[in-house]
């Protein structure tokens, strides 16, 4: 552990520099726009809670761990609103390269983690398994139905078997994986074992949410419905 905030430092230069190396790698093509914005989506929020483990104490996991998503989610903010210009936020954060966008999807997915940050800290499963939900699973659905995706859901014909499997299966691993190093750390208590039942529980309810036909608000949705469901299940 480090003092909270050398701990702060660190957590701000992993996910900072994580988004601008998958900007940059947008803005010279070697990804396309759509990629880079999922795995920005996807790989931000399981780095930036494993370095939850380098705070003392779960209130300075509060106090300050939660700078850098509400650092992240201004500047976000400000692209969208066209007060900050920065091109390769948008090429790389946006479906369709306008700056307007990032006022939708991805300033909710930073308000999420802020708030959840906050009212949860680092010793809460539910949250933490929401939080991946909105990572692993909501990511991983889009990439996987574009690709394999021609099996379409009967209910939303713009979503595929395939795509809501990925979100169970991205959302079911991404907190597995997170519980595997919390009960290593002694941060969550054991067996590992555990959590594996109910994240699959949480992630499946999720899942099955992400598959309606929500518009530009499935990083609010999602995240919520899945919190709601893991405080139903038993956690080790």
């Amino acid at each position: 552990m480090l003092p909270a905030p050398l701990a702060l430092l660190v957590t701000f230069g992993v996910a900072y520099g994580w988004m601008k190396l998958n900007e940059a790698a947008a803005q010279r093509g070697w990804l396309t726009p759509q990629v880079s914005r999922k795995i920005i989506h996807t790989g931000t929020g399981p780095l930036y809670v494993l370095t939850w483990l380098l705070y003392p104490d779960d209130r300075a996991v509060r106090l300050y761990a939660m700078l850098v998503p509400l650092a992240l989610t201004v500047r976000v903010a400000a692209v969208g609103l066209g007060l900050w210009r920065d091109p390769a936020t948008v090429q790389a954060m946006s479906r369709s390269g306008q700056r307007h966008e990032l006022l939708r999807g991805p300033l909710l997915y930073g308000l999420v983690f802020v708030a959840l940050t906050v009212a949860y800290g680092r010793t809460s499963p539910p949250a933490v398994a929401a939080l991946m939900m909105l990572c692993g699973g909501d990511g991983l659905a889009d990439l996987v139905g574009r690709r394999w995706g021609r099996a379409k859901l009967p209910w939303n014909r713009q979503k595929s078997w395939a795509g809501s499997a990925a979100f169970w299966l991205g959302g079911w691993a991404l907190t597995a994986l997170v519980a595997a190093v919390y009960t290593a750390a002694g941060v969550w208590p054991g067996p590992w074992s555990g959590y594996l039942a109910p994240a699959a529980a949480v992630a499946l309810a999720a899942a099955a949410v992400e598959s309606l036909p929500w518009r530009e608000v499935d990083n609010l949705v999602v995240p919520l419905v899945a919190l709601a469901v893991a405080h139903l299940v038993p956690w080790p």
